[in-house]
């Protein structure tokens, strides 16, 4: 198969940016290697855990021989102690994907993360500096306090932003409870100041909606297959080495892990609890992604040929067609 080098034109002067977007399980990592190759690709991952390092089995993340295939961005960056803030990672990700353009290749922006693709795409509020203080004592409260006790809190303070907020969501809420103390005002009202939305770009927003009984029984069987890969072992070793109590642990397959670990479930009951939370993770993504304007859904895998064929075919002609693109602008409210 002969790759398409991706060349800018006096008529297209915006180069083209993809959006590969997508419940978890449907296929994105096998869909975006193939275009990959198809049309001098780069991937640039937009996944809230694989950005760490450490975090293998329970991410899901592309294989070290995938990535050692096609460059690979925003993966294995921070440490699993760390937090990639949604602001940390629009910045890196339009550094990436300036850079692989001025390489004349194609970024594709792939995952599941929709708050990260927000971010990217419409820039984020200046909020309020992070205060190591306020956190702190945040994250030792609800430790203490029953399941769902920051998500009240931040429902007391900023209904609006609650609605928007999973209540397991600890990161989310945390910030959200940050700057409506330090802004005095509610996060979802600073969410209308001026923002940063990515320019110079033609966007082609591509998406995978699989049939949902199939889809749900991948993902079944991949949060299956994850606890008999080592998942556990995976989780010990990074508890061992960072503590119990980091946000990343909190994400689904690793918090059933860790609940493992601490007695709390069974491995049945675990396996369980996670393949329901990615069941409804799931949900919850192609419900986020619905918002973004432009969508050309594919009602197939990833890693079907017919999904490989008709996706080669609109970013071919989105190479010379810019009407099947929109420009880089806000995609609506977050």
């Amino acid at each position: 198969m002969v790759a398409h080098r991706v060349t800018r034109s006096a008529t297209y002067p915006d180069p083209l940016l993809v959006l590969l977007l997508g419940p978890t399980a449907s296929g994105k990592t096998a869909l975006s290697l193939a275009l990959a190759h198809r049309f001098h690709g780069e991937i640039v991952s937009c996944d809230s855990v694989a950005v760490y390092r450490e975090c293998e089995i329970g991410s899901a993340k592309p294989t070290a021989a995938e990535r050692a295939q096609i460059p690979h961005h925003l993966i294995d960056v921070f440490s699993p102690a760390d937090i990639c803030s949604a602001g940390d990672y629009s910045r890196l990700a339009r550094s990436a994907i300036s850079q692989i353009t001025a390489r004349h290749h194609l970024p594709i922006v792939t995952g599941g993360t929709g708050f990260y693709l927000r971010a990217l795409m419409d820039g984020l509020f200046p909020g309020p500096p992070r205060s190591t203080e306020t956190r702190a004592r945040l994250t030792g409260s609800a430790q203490r306090q029953a399941p769902g006790w920051l998500h009240r809190i931040l429902n007391r303070l900023d209904p609006v932003a609650a609605a928007r907020i999973h209540a397991n969501d600890h990161p989310k809420l945390i910030r959200a409870i940050e700057v409506c103390l330090a802004a005095r005002q509610p996060i979802s009202t600073a969410w209308q100041a001026g923002r940063d939305p990515l320019t110079g770009y033609r966007i082609l927003r591509i998406g995978l909606n699989p049939p949902r009984a199939a889809l749900y029984d991948r993902i079944n069987a991949r949060a299956a297959a994850m606890f008999a890969h080592g998942l556990i072992e995976e989780t010990r070793s990074i508890i061992a080495r960072h503590g119990a109590a980091i946000p990343v642990l909190d994400a689904l397959g690793y918090r059933q892990a860790r609940q493992i670990l601490s007695a709390e479930l069974t491995r049945e009951e675990a396996i369980a609890a996670a393949q329901q939370g990615h069941r409804n993770y799931a949900k919850r993504q192609l419900t986020w992604f619905r918002r973004e304007p432009n969508v050309h859904w594919l009602t197939t895998f990833g890693d079907q040929a017919s999904t490989l064929a008709a996706a080669q075919a609109l970013i071919s002609e989105a190479l010379v067609d810019p009407s099947v693109t929109t420009p880089s602008a806000p995609s609506g409210d977050s």
